[in-house]
This record gives C-alpha cells, structure tokens and sequence, in this order.
C-alpha cells in the first residue's frame, strides 16, 4: 500500500487509511512504533522493549512458579 508524506505543520507525516488503522486495532491517540528488521521498517502497536521485558518476566515465572505460589498465599 503506498503512502503519501504530507506536510503537517513544521513536520512530515502520512495519513493512514481506514483498512491499516482497522487491521492496527488503534484509535486516535494510540501510539505506534516504527521498528527496523532485517526486512526492512514496520510500524506496529506494540511496544518492542516491553515485549522483551514480558519474555524476560514468563521464563523467570516459569523457573520460579513455586516462589511465585508461595507468594500468593
């Protein structure tokens, strides 16, 4: 899908048609990110730190599930 850079205000930017903002799942004052990978830039809802950070936190539950229920007592 191309995208046309307009300007908006003293910055450029792109309007995102219906379809992306739908397939996105976002809503006027979400945020995106715009992510470099081997394949190139996309631009996504997720923050990529707090993925890593939550994969961090799973495998630490998984290793301490019995601390963890302990805890929750």
């Amino acid at each position: 899908m191309e995208l046309k850079v307009s300007q908006i205000g003293n910055s450029l930017g792109v309007i995102l048609p219906k379809e992306v903002i739908t397939q996105l799942r976002v809503e006027k004052g979400d945020a995106l990110w715009l992510v470099e990978g081997p394949n190139g830039y996309h631009l996504t809802p997720y923050n990529p730190e707090l993925s890593a950070q939550m994969e961090i936190a799973r495998e630490i539950m998984k290793r301490r599930r019995h601390v963890l229920h302990e805890l929750s007592k």
